[in-house]
């Protein structure tokens, strides 16, 4: 899932220089596959026997693989449009029955357990971005695509055999609505969905944007660096939120993001290049992973369905809003990315203000930490 639904972003510049993609019409891809997770995120939602299926699970990875092998096969932004869009369909579901399955089997584990399993999106980007690098020297844009699919087949080959979770669908949030949470939810999910619209600008244009005032290495090398840091991010993450409050560690993530994405545009050169990847690659997997256990947490009913599409949302939205500063380069894009991420931390500096850290559960007041075991993911489709 993580190089069938991220290797657009290394290949990217190739297809701007080599294929005459416009920043405009790249741009348009990128929604059209952000637009594709969201309808596959709320399939999974909508319809649970979808996320119960093995034959659902076998035929997305099949689909996903089947549209990075046909991207070199025309011209047509139209047609590379739809298959962007089937493939942000097959990645969202791809990634809810492994969520699901994950989930199922390792309940009685730690919760940095599945972390870890969630770094395996990390791991395909790091992947993907390591693949355009050895690609770019001797060959164009449309090996990179024939390359990523026959990457894309070995580790489909490799999780053929995954069993879904069989069980009934979790309940989302679970609990009553309680009006007194509802404050604290509305925060969670205005910070979520900025950090959708923040995000996925530097997850998109970050290698380009690179690749404007560095050596053509330099790009590909630093999307390899986000997939390693994004590696242990929700494992990482997860441990941290056991011993202090969810609310600040979302506050601390997010700012340290925002710098992550303006440091390019702010500073340039290589080492900023770099460092911007480490900093984007270890929050942005830590930040859903956080938000969603928070969202948990307040037992709001169906909080993870209604996260989840407030960001997939903001995934949408941020390549248009940024695509009319695409003319001038990259630079503003970032800056603008980085100020939308620094207002969804200020939602969550209001997040933090009264927050109900020992939820009563059953007559019992529970701290926030103690109920991680439970919470800290859920079967549905967070921010990757």
């Amino acid at each position: 899932m993580g190089v069938g639904r991220f290797v657009y972003t290394p290949i990217l510049p190739l297809m701007h220089t080599q294929a005459a993609l416009s920043a405009g019409a790249g741009a348009n891809l990128a929604t059209a596959n952000y637009a594709g997770y969201l309808v596959g995120a709320v399939a999974g939602i909508l319809a649970p026997v979808l996320v119960r299926s093995r034959a659902v699970l076998r035929a997305c990875l099949l689909l996903l693989t089947g549209t990075l092998a046909a991207m070199p096969l025309t011209h047509s932004t139209l047609v590379w449009g739809l298959l962007r869009l089937a493939a942000g369909v097959a990645s969202a579901l791809v990634f809810v029955v492994a969520a699901g399955s994950l989930l199922h089997h390792l309940r009685e584990h730690p919760p940095h357990r599945s972390g870890w399993a969630f770094g395996g999106v990390g791991g395909g980007i790091a992947l993907s971005g390591l693949l355009v690098l050895v690609v770019r020297p001797v060959a164009d844009w449309r090996t990179a695509w024939w390359a990523a699919a026959v990457l894309a087949a070995l580790l489909a080959a490799a999780s053929w055999n995954l069993r879904p979770d069989e069980g009934p669908a979790a309940t989302a949030g679970g609990g009553s609505a309680r009006p007194r949470t509802r404050r604290w939810f509305g925060a969670l999910f205005v910070s979520y969905t900025l950090e959708g619209v923040g995000y996925i600008v530097a997850g998109t244009f970050l290698v380009a944007a690179v690749g404007q005032s560095s050596p053509g290495w330099v790009g590909s090398g630093a999307w390899v660096l986000v997939g390693l840091a994004a590696v242990p991010s929700s494992a990482l993450w997860a441990r941290l939120g056991r011993r202090w409050s969810r609310p600040g560690l979302l506050l601390t993530a997010l700012v340290v993001q925002a710098v992550g994405i303006a440091l390019p545009a702010l500073v340039g050169g290589t080492a900023a290049a770099l460092g911007s990847a480490v900093l984007f690659g270890a929050t942005f997997i830590g930040v859903s992973t956080l938000v969603l256990a928070t969202g948990a947490h307040l037992r709001f009913p169906r909080s993870v369905a209604l996260l989840t599409a407030g960001y997939s949302v903001g995934q949408i939205l941020g390549p248009l809003v940024v695509a009319p500063l695409l003319h001038h380069g990259y630079d503003w894009a970032l800056l603008l990315a980085a100020l939308t991420v620094l207002t969804a931390a200020a939602a969550a500096a209001v997040l933090r203000v009264g927050f109900p850290h020992h939820m009563v559960v059953e007559g019992h007041a529970v701290p926030e930490q103690q109920r991680e075991s439970t919470e800290d993911a859920r079967p549905a489709a967070p921010g990757p």
